[in-house]
């Protein structure tokens, strides 16, 4: 079709750890998913691989992007860019670890170097069942031993040891290398990891333990963006978490203009905050402000308190809440933190209606494609007037729908946002009291519940949990006209 269905998997150190949802049918794929994952200190090197998904067959590897620990910790922002896609060797590609014991005697000639392979796990499956023949390839001086195949299996026991006798002098630069292939009857075996040790550090202090299986050292070349390029943001965090009563001087600093507001507002922590916080920084502080306030019981205070100094800023009513202040942003995070049991019950029953449906909708003439319009009649292709009236009519249907249970939920609603909202009407018509600025109050309010909570659900549902998986491209557009 001269498309391709995508869909991301990110994998630590060779194992797996998320999947984006799939985008049907494009070659310009958005995800906008997020994930924050624990990583082990000494982890290594994190991948994204770009994959079109096949209803029949296996999945094909379109490309990948490899990032060394080293690179996303030298930048103290993070790595935010376009990256091209790399090729992807499936014989490259290894994963798993195999358990060893290696050791060479101080004594004795001549000297023998033991290699006790003991088993391997999570190995990559490289036959159509799943599954792989692994044995392994011990090197060492020219020297090479094989222990038995174990079939099919992830998982193989050899517990085999192999011995090789080493001339004087060579334990100097020497090196002992494991292999791990997977046994085929026909063709040539697959290749599943390999690991070395330097045999003047296995004399001094034997070797024994898991370790991680890697692939053939390879040279990177540039493919000058011939497979696409993915956008990615990674940042990585080290936090040190101290135990409670080492937070509680920054949290008094933080809660003293709400728990104590006779203080001139200006010199306040909290205000500092709001001056000093950047744009690109302000998601984060509010993120972060409104789950210290939520811990307290003093998140309405909070939102009070902000939503109070943006007013006190704020001359024309009419672009009240409408820039992406600290106030603003730290409503949005309260409503996603107390609201999201609540928006799943009032948005899903339309949206999964909306996903199984698959109507075609639309209003745009430019955008109209009366050849599909067939299925909506048997009677041939609709008119472009005919189009814009069944879109018209489905798009009511659904708003209806929508608003009906909106307004249906009023005690459904969690209290804190209830009260929440019940103080900003109180601020808001306080600042702005004559009546030419009447429907002020209800403005500010649907402003953050309709434009910042109910709204983004319903054009990126998949982001709010609603879906499982990204609307396709005909259920996309009726979101967004939805949304607007």
């Amino acid at each position: 079709s001269g498309s391709s269905d995508p869909y991301c998997v990110v994998k630590v150190d060779n194992e797996v750890v998320a999947r984006t949802a799939t985008v049907w049918k494009s070659l310009n794929p958005f995800w906008g998913e997020e994930y924050t994952l624990r990583l082990p200190r000494g982890f290594r090197s994190l991948t994204v691989y770009v994959l079109d998904e096949d209803i029949i067959g296996q999945d094909d590897v379109i490309g990948k992007v490899s990032l060394s620990r080293q690179q996303i910790s030298a930048e103290p922002r993070g790595v935010d860019s376009w990256l091209s896609l790399a090729p992807v060797d499936p014989d490259k590609e290894v994963q798993g670890e195999i358990h060893l014991e290696l050791r060479v005697p101080e004594q004795g000639h001549p000297r023998v170097l033991r290699c006790h392979l003991i088993e391997a796990r999570d190995l990559a499956p490289r036959d159509p069942s799943g599954t792989s023949d692994p044995f392994a390839r011990v090197s060492c001086c020219g020297h090479t031993l094989e222990t038995a195949v174990i079939k099919k299996t992830r998982f193989p026991h050899w517990d085999e040891v192999l011995e090789f006798e080493l001339a004087e002098g060579e334990l100097g630069e020497a090196v002992l290398s494991v292999e791990v292939w997977d046994w085929d009857i026909v063709g040539k075996n697959d290749f599943l990891g390999r690991v070395e040790f330097p045999l003047d550090t296995i004399s001094t202090d034997p070797a024994k333990g898991w370790f991680q299986l890697l692939p053939f050292p390879s040279t990177t070349e540039d493919h000058g963006g011939q497979l696409g390029a993915l956008r990615l943001a990674v940042r990585l965090v080290e936090d040190r978490v101290l135990p409670p009563p080492y937070y509680q001087p920054l949290i008094q600093l933080l809660t003293e203009p709400i728990l104590c507001p006779g203080q001139p507002p200006a010199g306040t922590a909290l205000a500092i905050l709001e001056e000093v916080t950047s744009g690109e920084s302000r998601q984060d502080v509010a993120t972060k402000l409104v789950k210290i306030f939520l811990g307290q019981g003093l998140a309405v205070p909070l939102l009070d308190y902000l939503t109070t100094r943006e007013l006190a800023r704020t001359t024309d009513p009419n672009t009240l809440f409408r820039s992406n202040s600290l106030a603003s942003k730290s409503v949005e995070q309260f409503m996603k933190v107390v609201g999201l049991p609540y928006l799943h019950e009032v948005l899903k029953p339309v949206v999964n209606r909306i996903f199984e449906e698959k109507k075609y909708v639309e209003l745009d003439p430019g955008k109209m494609e009366l050849r599909r319009s067939r299925r909506i009649s048997f009677k041939g292709s609709l008119s472009e007037a005919q189009v814009r009236e069944s879109s018209l009519e489905l798009l009511k249907g659904y708003l209806g729908d929508i608003v009906d249970a909106i307004v249906g939920s009023v005690e459904k609603c969690p209290l804190l946002m209830r009260v929440a909202f019940k103080q900003l009407r109180r601020r808001v018509e306080e600042r702005f009291p004559l009546a030419q600025h009447e429907e002020v109050r209800y403005f500010s309010i649907s402003g953050f519940l309709f434009l910042r909570f109910f709204a983004p659900a319903v054009l990126t549902p998949k982001l709010f949990g609603l879906r499982e998986q990204h609307a396709d491209p005909r259920t996309g557009r009726t979101l967004l006209l939805l949304a607007k």
